[in-house]
């Protein structure tokens, strides 16, 4: 995984935890931190946006073939 599929990564698991906020407490974590004012309203919207965009590069991580073998690490007992 690269850096912009891992930063992607965190700002989708950002959005993810904001959303199970919203949707079990009515609390908006991000419009919290960053909604008052028109300056900190408009930081808001650009991390909305880009947890909106790290979902979409993330779809190349779900549709990515990874064609080189993955190693196994098997127990061998010391002697």
């Amino acid at each position: 995984m690269n850096v912009l599929e891992r930063i992607a990564l965190v700002l989708i698991i950002i959005g993810a935890i904001n959303w199970g906020l919203i949707g079990l407490l009515q609390f908006d974590l991000v419009a919290t931190l960053f909604g008052g004012g028109s300056q900190a309203g408009a930081f808001a919207r650009i991390i909305y946006t880009l947890v909106g965009i790290s979902g979409l590069v993330s779809l190349s991580i779900l549709f990515k073939h990874d064609h080189e073998p993955r190693e196994k690490h098997h127990y061998q007992p010391q002697s």
